[in-house]
């Protein structure tokens, strides 16, 4: 991203924090909501834009034909608008459900289980606990597999 901002480009890099589990420690660290990605905004008339396929840390830019792929309106705001405090996008629980409601699965091994919605981890996955056989398991599942109980 510095070698894109030396040469003149606005970048932005969408984060969030994400729980990161190892060796028994559990650390919390800054990741990109699209990894390997990097919004640029180009002013195809004005700025040499054909630079940046040359840029180290570049490997390739999106393109529609011979241009670069413009974002839709209204994509790099609404990332904005969920920043926190500190800069970090917040991942939203599935529309309607937060921490703590109840909910049933859908879908997958877990089909018609019921169980509490934990929190939301990266990439629009769900942490939940089931109950199951007599105790509370943590599983991991896409928010799309689960409703409102």
């Amino acid at each position: 991203m510095a070698n894109l901002e030396r040469q003149g480009f606005a970048t932005y890099l969408p984060r969030y924090l994400k729980k990161r589990r190892h060796a028994r420690r559990v650390d919390i660290v800054p990741v990109p909501v699209f990894p390997r990605y990097v919004f640029v905004a180009i002013d195809l008339h004005r700025q040499r834009w054909l630079s940046i396929r040359s840029t180290v840390g570049v490997s390739r830019l999106v393109s529609q034909g011979d241009a670069p792929m413009a974002v839709p309106a209204g994509i790099v705001e609404a990332l904005r608008a969920r920043h926190d405090e500190s800069g970090f996008v917040r991942l939203l629980a599935p529309p309607g459900l937060r921490a703590g409601d109840k909910i049933r699965v859908l879908g997958g091994a877990f089909e018609e289980a019921m169980g509490l919605l934990e929190e939301v981890t990266d990439e629009q996955r769900v942490t939940i606990l089931l109950d199951l056989l007599g105790r509370k398991v943590r599983v991991t599942l896409d928010s799309g597999l689960i409703a409102a109980a």
